[in-house]
C-alpha cells in the first residue's frame, strides 16, 4: 500500500506515521500471510514508524517537496546458521519464516540538493532524501549520491531484529552492503546521545536556526521546535509560553505516538507551571495520568529566555529514565535559546502588526451611511501586501435627514505616511461639512491645509522632503421627500471625473478636471450640480482603475472606462461595482500595481409601504 503526494508541510510526517502504524497494526492483528512466519512485533512497528517519520520530516524541511510513501510486507526463510547446501537431500536446514517490513520513501523532486546534508561516509552533499549524519550512523544507514528513493527493510525472525537499507535501482553488490544497525536503534541511544550531539549537533543547530528564523507566528515556532526534538531526543515535547499579566499557556504538545497527544495535553494543562524555570535540565514532575506513557517516565525542563525576558518553558519527556550528558544538555539549551528568540521575534512582529492594523482601521469608516432612494456600493483593494488601508480612502456620511456627503480620494504614495494623510483628510472633510461648508468651500479649505502641511514638511526636512498631494472627488446628495431620485453636487480635484450613466446607456463626465489638493493654496474650486433620476448611476473610481495597464495601453484610453460602464447597464449598484473591479483586473495580465477603489451611487425608486397607501 502507498500514500501518494503528501503535502510539503510539517504535518506530512504525522500523516506518514499514521499511515504506516495503521497499516502494520492491522496486518499484525490479521492471520499470518505465511505459515510459521515471525510475528510483527510492536517494536518493529515503532521502528518503522520512527524511520519513515525521520525521512519524511527531512524531505519536507530541507527539500520542500512532495513525497510518496509505500509500505509492504515480504515473507521468506533463511538457511540455518552452520547449515550447508551439500547436506543430505541437498537442502540446508531452514530458520522459521521471516517477515520483513519494506518502507519506500520517494522524493518527487529528487534533483534538488538537500541543504546541509552529507552522506554517512562524510562525502559531498547528496540529492533527495537524507538524514543527519550522526543519526544515520546510529541506525546503520549509508547513502549514495543521486539516490532518488530510499528503501528500509526491517526484518523480524524469532529472536532476531535487523535493519537493511537499499538504494534505488538494483540491490547493492556484496561490497556495498550497508552496515548493520545495533540493537535498540530507532533514536540515538542514551549511550550514544553525547556522540550524536558532538557529531550531528552543529548541523542540527544550524538547521534549527534556519527553520525558525523566518517564522513570524509563535504557534508555528513552537510546532517546528517540538517536531525537531521529537523523536530525536525525547518521546514527547511540550512548550509553555508566558502570557501578559503572568502565568503560562500551553502552546504546543507533541508525542511520538499521535494518539497520546490529546491525553498528554489534558494532563499537562491540569498542572501548569507556577514558577519560571531558570536552570537547564531541571527535573519536571511526570504527568499523573497515562497521557505520556502508561508505565511512567521522566521529564526535564529548559527555560526559554530571550533579551533577559522569560518567554516560557520547554519540556522533554521519555518513558523510563531520561538521562542527558552535559553535552546533550548544552545542545538542548542552545535549541531552547533559538526557540525563545524566535518566539520573542514573532511576538514583536505580532504586536507591531496589531498596532498597524488598529491604526489602519481608523483611516476608513466603520460603516457607510444608507441613503434614502440611492443604492451604494464600494469596492476597495489596497495594493500593499498585508495592508487593510492604502493611499485610497472613501466615506459616505449623513448631514441631516435629507442630505448626505460622499467622497473618494487618493494620496500620493503608498507608504505609512501616505496612510496617515488619508485619515487626516477624511476626518477634516467631515468636520468642515458639519460646520456648514459646501462642496467648493470644503475643497478650498482642505487644499489650504494640505499646502500648509507640505510647506512645513519641506521646512523641517529640507528640499528632500516630499510634498503630499491629494486627489479628491467630493459631493453632496439631497433627497426631497416624495420626489424620486436625488440632486447631486460634485467636484473633482485632480481626480478621475465621475461618470454619469443615464437609463438609455448614455454616459458623460459629471464634473470638470481641476487642480490637485496641496499644490497651490490659492486655487479655487467649483462644483457641478445635476439630477440623478431613478435608474441613473454615478460611477466614481481612483486612478488604480483608469491607469490599469496592458502593455502601452491604459484602461481609460479611448474612453475605455465609459465602455466598461455601458456594459454594466441594468446591473444593480453592487453588481456594477464588481463588474468594474473585474474589468480592471482582466484588462492587464500582471498584478494590479496600485490601490483600486470603485464607488457606485445608483438612484432607485423608493419602495412604498402598502399599509400607508389608502388606495392599496
Amino acid at each position: 500500500m502507498s500514500r501518494k503526494g503528501l503535502p510539503a508541510n510539517q504535518l506530512a510526517a504525522a500523516g506518514a506515521r499514521r499511515f504506516v502504524r495503521t497499516l502494520l497494526t492491522e496486518r499484525a492483528a490479521a492471520p499470518d500471510a505465511a505459515p510459521g512466519a515471525a510475528a510483527i512485533s510492536q517494536e518493529l512497528i515503532d521502528q518503522a514508524v520512527l524511520l519513515v517519520s525521520e525521512l519524511v520530516t527531512n524531505a519536507v524541511m530541507y527539500a520542500g517537496t512532495e513525497i510518496d510513501v509505500t509500505c509492504r510486507l515480504e515473507y521468506g526463510s533463511k538457511p540455518a546458521a552452520g547449515g550447508a547446501a551439500g547436506q543430505r537431500g541437498g537442502t540446508a536446514p531452514r530458520c522459521p519464516a521471516t517477515v520483513a517490513v519494506v518502507l519506500e520513501v520517494s522524493d518527487r523532486h529528487p534533483s534538488r540538493v538537500v541543504r546541509g546534508g552529507v552522506d554517512a561516509r562524510g562525502g559531498e552533499p547528496g540529492y533527495g532524501l537524507q538524514l543527519v549524519s550522526a543519526l544515520a550512523e546510529s541506525w546503520g544507514v549509508t547513502y549514495r549520491k543521486a539516490t532518488k528513493t530510499v528503501w528500509f527493510r526491517l526484518e523480524a525472525t524469532e529472536g532476531v531484529r535487523g535493519i537493511e537499507h537499499v538504494t534505488s535501482g538494483p540491490r547493492p553488490h556484496a561490497a556495498e552492503t550497508p552496515v548493520s544497525a545495533p540493537r535498540g536503534h530507532g533514536r540515538p541511544r542514551h549511550g550514544h546521545a553525547s556522540e550524536w550531539a558532538d557529531r550531528g549537533g552543529p548541523s542540527f543547530l544550524a538547521e534549527t536556526s534556519e527553520l525558525l528564523a523566518g517564522q513570524l507566528d509563535q504557534d508555528m515556532v513552537t510546532a517546528l521546535a517540538a517536531q525537531l526534538l521529537v523523536p530525536r531526543l525525547a518521546d514527547w515535547c511540550a512548550i509553555w509560553l508566558s502570557v501578559e499579566g503572568g502565568g503560562m499557556q500551553l502552546s504546543r504538545v507533541w508525542h511520538v505516538d499521535e494518539r497520546r497527544i490529546a491525553p498528554l495535553r489534558a494532563d499537562l494543562e491540569r498542572d501548569p507551571p507556577t514558577d519560571i524555570v531558570r536552570t537547564a535540565g531541571t527535573p519536571w514532575p511526570w504527568p499523573e495520568c497515562a497521557g505520556a506513557a502508561p508505565s511512567g517516565g521522566s521529564a526535564l525542563a529548559f527555560p526559554l529566555v530571550a533579551r533577559d525576558t522569560e518567554q516560557g518553558v520547554l519540556l522533554l519527556g521519555r518513558a523510563g529514565q531520561l538521562k542527558m550528558t552535559d553535552t546533550v544538555v548544552r545542545m538542548v539549551e542552545d535549541v531552547a535559546r533559538r526557540v525563545a528568540q524566535a518566539v520573542y521575534t514573532a511576538r514583536q512582529y505580532t504586536r507591531q502588526t496589531t498596532i498597524s492594523l488598529a491604526l489602519q482601521r481608523r483611516q476608513l469608516p466603520a460603516s457607510l451611511a444608507s441613503i434614502v432612494g440611492v443604492d451604494t456600493a464600494i469596492v476597495y483593494e489596497p495594493h500593499g501586501e498585508g495592508q487593510t488601508v492604502g493611499g485610497d480612502f472613501y466615506d459616505i456620511f449623513p448631514m441631516g435627514e435629507c442630505r448626505w456627503c460622499f467622497l473618494l480620494g487618493d494620496v500620493q504614495g503608498k507608504d505609512p505616511e501616505a496612510m496617515s494623510v488619508t485619515g487626516l483628510a477624511r476626518h477634516l472633510v467631515r468636520l468642515l461639512a458639519r460646520e456648514g461648508h459646501g462642496v467648493e468651500s470644503v475643497l478650498g479649505r482642505l487644499n489650504l491645509a494640505m499646502a500648509e502641511e507640505s510647506a512645513e514638511a519641506v521646512e523641517i526636512g529640507g528640499e528632500q522632503a516630499s510634498s503630499r498631494f491629494l486627489s479628491l472627488l467630493y459631493g453632496e446628495l439631497a433627497v426631497d421627500s416624495g420626489v424620486p431620485g436625488a440632486r447631486c453636487t460634485v467636484a473633482s480635484a485632480g481626480h478621475p471625473p465621475p461618470l454619469h450613466m443615464f437609463t438609455d446607456g448614455t454616459v458623460e463626465p459629471a464634473s470638470d478636471p481641476q487642480m490637485l489638493l496641496g499644490i497651490d493654496e490659492g486655487t479655487e474650486y467649483h462644483a457641478s450640480t445635476f439630477a440623478l433620476a431613478p435608474g441613473e448611476t454615478l460611477l466614481c473610481v481612483t486612478d488604480g482603475v483608469t491607469e490599469r495597464r496592458c502593455g502601452n495601453w491604459q484602461l481609460d484610453d479611448n474612453d475605455g472606462l465609459i465602455e466598461v460602464l455601458r456594459e454594466g447597464l441594468g446591473l444593480g449598484a453592487k453588481a456594477l461595482a464588481e463588474h468594474v473591479r473585474r474589468a480592471a483586473h482582466d484588462f492587464g495580465t500582471g498584478p494590479v500595481e496600485d490601490d483600486l477603489s470603485v464607488l457606485v451611487l445608483q438612484a432607485v425608486t423608493p419602495k412604498t409601504d402598502p399599509a400607508a397607501d389608502p388606495e392599496a
